[in-house]
């Protein structure tokens, strides 16, 4: 797939695309379909783009190069799964913080008498994106703490509200957690009341012109004001501390050891047949939009791909640290792109596979493309 993407590289370089732009604006010019159904109205699709370059100052020092395009914190767009992100990495550094257990450590919930560990939760959020095990993460860390946290690391603007696809979604008490130190020595976090839900103002908070509720159609936009908060800025910055630490002040780093790093990191690139999951079900590009979301054929071992992404709503958001091994090539991309030509949210009618997914895909490849044109 590299030696036809490369040869379609030289076909653009043809086609007479103005290499004077910024990276980003030469691939919504670049005329391939799937980007231009999209790039004749982006505001329509409400679409968001950060690409860095990742380049060397004199001293050898990695230094960012970012370009964005339509890139506003003030413009909302729901984030589904991309909030696990940040729920995995404090849930491993509550870990290395904490000496009464660890991430090896059983646990129980008042809503699971299954015994899980953060580990396990953590694989299962990027092998297939298990709601089940953020929920249960978010039950350990609470609102408050996710929030504080990210804030206090200079991520912002966030606000993580709620957990995904369950009853008690919006409920601010948290229920006790049975961590099984050793046989028959219990330890008990008790229930917890996080502050409640404030509402955002922001721009495009209420979408569509109507959504389904228990099968009826309310004719009115629907309100994301109490829906989790996570803009594509604090996303990507979220990514370059987790690769790029030194780039950052202490105080803005995340705190884990050596052993939980390395696991995160090979949890984000391990592909769902590397974690025991069905091939036929569950195939390479299950959770990886950029490049590669548009095709089920094997992303080749020299290609990883660590990201998060998220699709519910109409929306379909992918933030990613992409490297080529063979090749030296090392970028982040984030991405966000809302389709729902209806106008009706919560019906699961989308276009996800016609426009979104391929949209992305080709975003990846382009800018993989350019940064192959730089060698």
């Amino acid at each position: 797939m590299k030696i036809l993407a490369v040869a379609f590289f030289l076909v653009c370089l043809s086609c007479g695309t103005p290499l004077n732009l910024d990276p980003i604006e030469q691939v919504m010019m670049s005329g391939h379909p799937a980007i231009m159904q999209v790039s004749h109205d982006p505001s329509y699709y409400e679409v968001q783009i950060i690409y860095t370059e990742i380049e060397k100052d004199s001293f050898g020092n990695s230094v960012f190069k970012d370009h964005t395009f339509r890139v506003d914190a003030d413009t909302y767009f729901y984030p589904a799964s991309t909030v696990k992100l940040p729920a995995a990495v404090l849930a491993l550094e509550m870990a290395d913080t904490r000496r009464t257990f660890n991430s090896n450590t059983n646990y129980t919930t008042k809503r699971d008498s299954l015994k899980h560990t953060i580990k396990d939760d953590v694989r299962q959020i990027f092998a297939v994106s298990d709601n089940e095990a953020y929920n249960r993460l978010y039950e350990l860390l609470g609102r408050d703490t996710i929030n504080n946290e990210l804030m206090q690391k200079g991520i912002s603007p966030v606000r993580i509200s709620h957990r995904l696809s369950t009853s008690n979604a919006n409920d601010s008490i948290r229920h006790s957690i049975n961590f099984l130190v050793t046989e028959g020595d219990t330890l008990r976090q008790s229930v917890i009341w996080d502050t409640g839900i404030k509402k955002l103002s922001l721009k495009k908070q209420l979408k569509g012109k109507g959504f389904l509720r228990n099968d009826s159609l309310v004719k009115q936009p629907m309100d994301f004001s109490e829906k989790n908060y996570f803009p594509l800025q604090a996303q990507h910055e979220l990514m370059k501390r987790i690769f790029y630490p030194e780039s950052f002040t202490n105080k803005e780093r995340f705190l884990l050891s050596e052993e939980h790093m390395d696991f995160l990191k090979e949890q984000m690139y391990k592909l769902p047949r590397n974690n025991g999951y069905s091939e036929k079900e569950y195939y390479d590009s299950y959770g990886k939009f950029f490049i590669y979301g548009d095709s089920k054929e094997r992303i080749p071992a020299s290609i990883k791909i660590y990201n998060k992404v998220g699709y519910a709503y109409g929306t379909l958001t992918d933030t990613a640290f992409i490297v080529d091994e063979d090749e030296n090539i090392q970028f982040f991309l984030s991405a966000t792109i809302l389709v729902n030509k209806n106008g009706i949210f919560n019906d699961n009618v989308y276009e996800y596979d016609d426009i979104g997914i391929p949209f992305l895909a080709q975003l990846g490849r382009e800018l993989y493309l350019y940064e192959h044109s730089k060698k």
